[in-house]
């Protein structure tokens, strides 16, 4: 039958119409679109074994059938009410979950707002953990299954919960979680606190919002009702004023910091006390290699994050030592060109700091779907066969890569030796970076370190610092026209180096003062001169031996000195050149050393370093970084395939 124009466009309307969704559900809250499909259950207090209760807030599918479990943990405020408006945001990961057929479960730490008890940095006890997953499973709606998820402080809890091996504990999803590492191989950074022995300031910041211990308590016999009432209007958040980082980092002594801005007083003041290997590190929620590890997992992480390299032991080190074969060999990373907890808003182009790194968009969402589906349901979703162990994205070449190991197997250790006539001050100095060991004519290079005037932070690893660091990769050309940073460069290069892996250092050093630190960055030079970033590391000087004990310098005496490793995946093209910088400040993404040799936490006056670092035939100052040769390493741009036998045993997924 023929049709008119007329005709034919209206039926297409019809047609476009009965596609879309109607006015009512295009309007319809995600609260409402909850109650539609959950049951919602607000402030349940979820009994500890030692009779503290922990706010619970549940939403699970209105469903006859047995569900299983997204469990969040965290101590940030997920209260549905604030200042009296509905906060729908809030409310959209349980949508997400209970639309794809699983309860999601959310909790607050011990101590965090309606949750009772004493907060503490990553809410020790660990078995509060264990006993949330005890009594989530034993509940009628329950399959038994749980997966945990989360990122920052709602990953960094999963670690220590997981080497306890609940048996509901099906599987986790972790991102951006080194805070939650104490010590594991090479690091002891004790929860990001440290880095070579030296405090990382993200967290003197993060603490002033996070260490209220001093709030409104609800009777201990108050009902449920009464609390879910209650905060309605009582979110019990503090509303803290805004500190300038940048200024209140700069203060001394170190101790004071807290009570400086005004802030809360809580765990800030014992921490800032500590040394790496304080007893005090080994009692909470941190996870340390001398643990287990029972649970199959996904470990996302970001080139400048905080820790990627205590991230990338750990993932080695469970992939080795776990006892359960089935765990130890599920174990999967995706490391993205993104700051702390970027993932999903990766865009294309993706600008990391101001470095465009090509279009690093990544399905993280259909993954972790896939993944849970198959630990939690038991459904085939093809998630082991398709998922390489390592997917990891490089720079510069801009394209995701996959592996079986880390690093990919067929890196080569690769050796470039600080090389200079002694001048290698600033970036118009003659410092040199080559393969050629150095011989008898190299001179030492040396600098002058101020504790008061430090290098100051650029760009880099780092978050939480509010206004005080830009997090991500940065031109350092203004930087390194410092006479306190000696650069070392190649030559322009003639053909690409791909690094992929770890980045070892190993300098020769002496300074006229008892303590003292020494920085490096790794840095990829443009043929127009920016110099982006890539990764930092620093060494406190009484830690060069271990972080168990302090040896002082003697003036004037060589050191050789390891600096913890370096982490990139970085594609040098044709007339680049790779660059390190070296120095004594990274200020404030790291603490200055004062160089008294005392405690420096309780000091307020340093004294200047003249710090020299040597490399000859005697004294070899060197980089070694894990080169890839193009067509030896496995490393694809399409996923790899995971090995029929290599999957799951059905008996874990039941």
């Amino acid at each position: 039958m023929t049709r008119t124009v007329g005709q034919r466009t209206a039926l297409l309307s019809l047609a476009i119409l009965a596609m879309l969704p109607s006015r009512a559900a295009a309007q319809e809250s995600i609260l409402e679109q909850l109650q539609r499909i959950a049951i919602i259950e607000e402030k349940v207090m979820m009994p500890m074994r030692d009779g503290v209760r922990l706010a619970t807030d549940i939403f699970r599918p209105k469903t006859d059938q047995p569900v299983p479990i997204i469990f969040s943990k965290t101590p940030y405020n997920f209260n549905m009410w604030g200042d009296g408006q509905l906060r729908e945001r809030a409310l959209a990961p349980a949508l997400e979950w209970v639309q794809r057929g699983y309860a999601y479960v959310v909790q607050n730490e011990r101590g965090r707002f309606f949750s009772e008890g004493e907060w503490d940095i990553l809410g020790p006890p660990v078995t509060d953990g264990y006993d949330a997953f005890t009594w989530l499973a034993s509940q009628p709606w329950s399959n038994g299954k749980i997966g945990t998820i989360g990122c920052s402080s709602t990953a960094e809890w999963q670690m220590a919960v997981a080497a306890l091996d609940h048996p509901a504990h099906a599987a986790m999803v972790a991102q951006g979680f080194g805070a939650g590492i104490g010590r594991v191989g090479r690091y002891y950074e004790q929860g990001n606190w440290y880095r070579g022995g030296a405090e990382q300031m993200l967290f003197f910041a993060w603490l002033y919002g996070n260490q209220n211990n001093q709030r409104p308590i609800f009777p201990k016999d108050i009902s449920r009702e009464d609390i879910v009432r209650l905060s309605r209007y009582f979110d019990l958040a503090p509303e803290m004023p805004p500190v300038d980082w940048a200024k209140a980092l700069r203060h001394l002594p170190l101790v004071d910091i807290m009570k400086n801005v005004q802030g809360p007083k809580g765990i800030f003041e014992d921490m800032i006390k500590r040394t790496p290997n304080d007893p005090a590190w080994y009692r909470g929620g941190l996870y340390h290699d001398n643990m287990g590890f029972g649970v199959p997992a996904l470990w996302f992480m970001s080139w400048y994050d905080v820790s990627m390299g205590p991230n990338l032991e750990l993932f080695n080190h469970v992939r080795r030592v776990a006892e359960d074969p089935e765990v130890a060999e599920h174990q999967y990373a995706i490391i993205a060109p993104v700051t702390h907890c970027a993932y999903l808003r990766t865009t294309n182009p993706t600008i990391v700091g101001e470095r465009n790194v090509g279009d690093a968009r990544f399905d993280y969402n259909g993954l972790i779907y896939r993944w849970f589906d198959y630990w939690l349901k038991g459904e085939d979703t093809g998630v082991l066969e398709t998922t390489p162990h390592v997917q990891s994205y490089t720079m510069g070449s801009n394209r995701w890569q996959s592996s079986d190991t880390w690093p990919p197997k067929g890196a080569e250790m690769v050796t470039y030796y600080l090389r200079s006539g002694g001048r290698a001050n600033s970036l118009f100095g003659d410092g040199r970076l080559t393969t050629e060991p150095p011989g008898r004519g190299d001179r030492p290079d040396s600098f002058t370190y101020d504790p008061m005037n430090p290098v100051p932070s650029h760009g880099g690893n780092v978050c939480c610092t509010g206004n005080a660091i830009q997090a991500g990769a940065l031109d350092q050309q203004a930087l390194e026209a410092r006479h306190d940073i000696l650069v070392y460069s190649t030559e322009p290069l003639k053909e690409g180096v791909e690094v992929t892996g770890p980045i070892e250092v190993t300098l020769y050093v002496s300074s006229d003062v008892k303590d003292t630190d020494f920085t490096v960055k790794l840095v990829d030079v443009y043929p127009d001169g920016r110099a982006y970033n890539l990764d930092e590391t620093i060494q406190r000087m009484r830690y060069r031996e271990g972080y168990d004990k302090q040896v002082f310098m003697e003036p004037g005496k060589v050191y050789k000195v390891e600096l913890g490793p370096l982490n990139t995946s970085n594609y040098f093209a044709p007339g680049h050149r790779i660059r390190i910088e070296v120095s004594s400040s990274n200020f404030p993404r790291f603490t200055r050393n004062l160089n008294t040799g005392g405690r420096n936490w309780d000091e307020t006056e340093g004294v200047v370093a003249h710090n020299t670092v040597y490399h000859d035939s005697r004294y070899p100052s060197q980089i070694r970084m894990s080169v890839v040769r193009r067509g030896v390493a496995e490393t694809t741009s399409a996923p790899a395939q995971t090995r029929a036998s290599d999957r799951a045993p059905a008996s874990r997924r039941k």
